[in-house]
């Protein structure tokens, strides 16, 4: 079966470094493909190069004859007018040749307005955002494309639309190309991950934290090699400095290799810093922060959005605040910041309080101003902890190139407006940190950096994110909408508040449960138990210890020749080889991976057995 889609040495550049360097690459039906790289690196680029949207500077983009591709972008288009219906149903293929019969496209089409849970007679300009991008995707969905594009598909979502995304897209099984910063939404979803870094495009065999530890070997060997050459260069020039004689060919030689390092020096593209995120943090606040007592809160409209609300948070704790879109939770931030009055019962706030708030609309920024300007105002230097430095400097630390941070704030990306949001705040000393949303837009890696920041943070926080993995990572507790202007409070992150709750529902079930359960129990023979507990530590074998010896060597050459396989697919000239040959590499490869899988969860097992 041919592939969906197929790059062959494909480079764009506008005006600098090339955007997309040489790539090849292409897709198989089926796959879930992620394409991960930092904010800037080109990833919304290449999906425009893929949908025939922007033609590259050189090499061919394939697509099979008569293949539907789907695109969803980042922001709500403007222009999508009518009900949800039409919208959806919009989305249709032309069915010039009747290949199905109209009523299998109307079932179609009302199954998926149904996973949307909107009324099909719904005016779609009358939709929140995250139901607008429900919508926008069943109409994606509804042509039955060959390849679907998701650019941060989860982006201003709430959690119950994340979880409604995931298994929307694992049940109807379309194949996708996707840029996600969200990454328990990654780990569920991708079968393969691609890297686009310096306009090259890499693809990892292995899941998302395997990846990152191999990213992670692969970049320090990559500053290894930086460093030998850089050496050499440099004595080679204290060579040419002292003076040759030119006319010998082994010195023309040697300078001629020379001439190749510099310009070698030269066109090598170095990867960017990452960002250096510090927090100015203020005197430490009074024990007690806030404290809540039978609050009460009621919209203008009516809706209850708190109800006998009632908490204390104490120096030092993070909280995490959950729920949907539209439930109370800036609503919610703002009370407890004193903000808002409550309809009923009181706030008390403690002493020294130092607030640093990062809102969820980025309000705090001045569109007209440059970048510069949004941080010092238009002075050249910034004051942090009562150190002087030069704005540009700074905002170096953020990623932002001179040029950069010289441009009105207005044509930033979404990820580059959060990171001069963080710029901003980060400049003011804290105790308190109030963060509404902060991790849309961001890359992997920022993320990361943000959540050894916020870990190391002596103050108290206050979270709201559909993050879950930057939950898991960062809060101590979380509060969660639950309806009805009733907030649970659950210890530790989303993995925690998911865990309790299936414990709830466990304790639930009733006492036939429970009884039946006991019975089971006591059904089990403790001589059966006794044997199973012997069999598990039982020693290893003659045999099984040869087998122990052998798996190292047997899980080396496996990983060995995984890495050929994908180098070769990965070859631009192995395409030419025919299609028969590229199945044949693809499905040694895949082989291998179950292979390597087998032989290390054997290794595994077999070295706990080991006495």
């Amino acid at each position: 079966m041919p592939a969906l889609l197929n790059l062959l040495d494909v480079s764009l550049a506008f005006g600098g470094p090339a955007i997309l360097d040489h790539i090849n690459f292409q897709i198989e039906a089926g796959e879930r493909v992620c394409l991960v790289g930092r904010n800037g690196a080109g990833k919304s680029t290449l999906m425009k190069v893929i949908m025939g949207e922007m033609k590259p500077d050189t090499g061919d983009v394939f697509r099979p004859q008569g293949s539907l591709y789907a695109r969803l972008t980042q922001e709500v288009p403007t222009d999508v007018t009518g009900n949800v219906h039409d919208i959806v149903a919009s989305g249709l293929r032309p069915n010039d040749d009747h290949h199905e019969e109209d009523w299998q496209r109307d079932v179609r089409v009302e199954d998926l307005i149904n996973h949307v849970g909107v009324p099909p007679t719904q005016e779609f300009s009358a939709l929140s955002g995250g139901l607008k991008r429900r919508v926008l995707l069943a109409r994606a969905l509804a042509g039955q494309p060959d390849l679907l594009l998701l650019d941060e598909p989860t982006n201003h979502l709430d959690l119950e639309s994340i979880l409604w995304l995931e298994e929307l897209l694992l049940e109807t099984k379309p194949t996708l190309f996707f840029v996600t910063h969200d990454r328990a939404f990654l780990r569920k979803i991708a079968t393969r991950i691609v890297e686009l870094d310096r306009g090259r495009l890499a693809g990892w065999a292995c899941d998302y934290d395997t990846y990152l530890v191999r990213k992670q070997q692969v970049l320090e060997e990559e500053e290894k090699q930086r460093a030998a050459f850089d050496k050499k260069l440099a004595q080679e020039e204290e060579w040419i400095r002292r003076g040759v004689k030119a006319q010998r060919s082994r010195a023309t030689a040697r300078i001629n290799a020379l001439k190749e390092m510099r310009a070698e020096a030269k066109a090598r593209r170095e990867r960017v810093g990452n960002a250096t995120l510090k927090l100015a943090e203020a005197e430490r606040s009074g024990q007690k922060v806030v404290e809540a007592e039978k609050v009460d809160y009621t919209w203008a409209g009516g809706k209850t959005v708190l109800r006998d609300f009632s908490i204390t948070i104490n120096r030092g704790e993070k909280i995490g605040i959950l729920g949907p879109n539209g439930a109370g939770k800036t609503t919610l931030i703002k009370l407890l910041l004193g903000q808002l009055q409550p309809t009923s019962g009181v706030i008390k706030h403690g002493t020294n309080l130092e607030v640093v708030y990062f809102d969820q609309l980025r309000a705090q920024i001045d569109d007209n101003k440059t970048v510069a300007d949004n941080i010092a105002n238009g002075n050249p230097t910034v004051t942090i902890e009562g150190r002087t430095r030069n704005v540009i400097s700074y905002l170096q630390d953020f990623l932002f190139e001179p040029t950069r941070a010289r441009t009105p704030a207005r044509v930033l990306s979404g990820g580059e407006r959060n990171r001069l949001l963080l710029a901003k705040l980060f400049t003011q000393p804290a105790n308190v940190l109030v963060l509404d949303e902060p991790t849309n837009d961001l890359d992997a890696e920022t993320l990361d950096l943000l959540e050894d920041l916020l870990v190391e943070f002596q103050g108290t926080l206050l979270l709201v994110s559909h993050d879950r993995a930057f939950l898991d990572e960062v809060v101590t507790s979380t509060l969660v909408f639950e309806g009805d202007g009733q907030i649970g409070d659950y210890v530790g992150g989303y993995s925690d508040w998911q865990a309790e709750l299936k414990k709830q529902a466990t304790r639930g079930r009733g006492s036939e449960l429970a009884r039946d359960q006991d019975r089971r129990e006591q059904a089990r023979s403790p001589k059966a138990d006794s044997a199973n507990v012997g069999s598990s530590l039982k020693k290893l074998s003659n045999k099984e210890r040869a087998e122990l010896d052998a798996l190292p060597a047997r899980i080396e050459a496996l990983e060995k020749e995984q890495a050929d396989l994908t180098a070769k697919l990965g070859d631009a000239n192995f395409y030419k080889t025919g299609g028969a040959k590229f199945a044949e590499v693809k499905a040694r490869l895949e082989t291998v991976e179950r292979e390597h899988a087998a032989a290390f969860a054997r290794w595994e097992e077999l070295e706990a057995r080991k006495g």
